[in-house]
């Protein structure tokens, strides 16, 4: 068993960003669900408890519990709930990378999240339509973080093409066309509230994109945000902060000059791909070009 939770905690540790939220989001949802179970087996509900993580629709009950504008992004109902959340964050996770950071992806899943979440509020409290569901309606699920990423991709790259089981390929701008508009023509279905999260989610990637075409990075607050408070934390839970310990390693130099000399032969190459793209769009890469891209985005 210690074995399985040095290679989760090894595997979290080296995996990219997209894989970090999906291991975040199914530990979420184990525990979660274990606790669900643990409470059914002396018949009671742990619903009660659970809500306290949901964002609810009525303003005065997200007074009692802010943090749920957060904790909501986490949180799924069942598991084809979470497995298709978390297989499109996978999909479009790897293609986000292909033109973004990994500090961008961090503080768009969180944009996204809480665009999503103050819209449905919004939308609930101002539209007739949900006023006799507002007291009751709760929002969970990575939905809207999950759009924000594919619209930000889309915009960026509109004619990247992907490929879909029975549809075969598409270009990127078609399929988030399809999706907002799936959206705007069930916001009175039986989902309401979570279609209305995917548009706000889908608007806030439109906003980071375009704003970032014009050299603004307008997610660049909440990773300070997040910086500062895994450093609070950290520093917490150690009285202070403790220097890194300084490593002395005894081996060939030539070996580590070639190594490096080849680390930056690597880096280079894929800068100037990058800036290829950035130019001249993703159809102008060769085939070698591309996997050279791919891989690199896969480490």
């Amino acid at each position: 068993m210690g074995h399985i939770i040095t290679d989760i905690k090894e595997n979290f540790r080296k995996g990219d960003i997209y894989l970090k939220f999906i291991y975040v989001n199914v530990a979420a949802f184990i525990f979660t669900s274990l606790l669900g179970i643990g409470f059914m087996l002396f018949n009671r509900s742990a619903s009660h408890l659970l809500s306290f993580f949901e964002l609810p629709a009525s303003f005065s009950r997200f007074i009692l519990q802010p943090w749920s504008l957060i904790t909501y992004m986490f949180m799924h109902a069942d598991v084809l709930h979470i497995l298709f959340n978390m297989l499109w964050l996978y999909w479009f996770g790897k293609i986000f990378l292909c033109f973004f950071s990994a500090r961008h992806f961090r503080g768009l899943y969180i944009l996204g999240g809480l665009c999503g979440g103050l819209l449905y509020m919004v939308a609930y409290n101002i539209f007739p339509y949900f006023s006799y569901s507002v007291g009751v309606s709760m929002l969970l699920g990575a939905s809207a973080s999950v759009l924000a990423i594919v619209i930000a991709a889309a915009y960026r790259e509109p004619n990247y093409a992907i490929s879909l089981l029975f549809f075969g390929n598409i270009k990127l701008k078609y399929f988030a066309l399809i999706m907002v508009a799936t959206d705007l023509l069930m916001m009175t279905g039986g989902n309401a509230g979570g279609h209305i999260a995917h548009l706000g989610g889908a608007l806030a990637g439109l906003w980071f994109a375009s704003a970032l075409s014009k050299g603004h990075d307008i997610t660049s607050w909440l990773n300070r945000a997040i910086d500062w408070c895994g450093f609070f934390f950290n520093r917490k839970g150690t009285g202070q902060r403790k220097k890194p310990k300084m490593k002395v390693h005894y081996g060939n130099r030539t070996q580590d000059y070639d190594y490096n000399a080849q680390k930056k032969r690597q880096s280079d190459e894929i800068d100037r791909i990058l800036e290829k793209l950035k130019k001249s769009g993703y159809e102008s890469l060769t085939a070698e070009e591309k996997k050279k891209l791919f891989e690199a985005s896969n480490k």
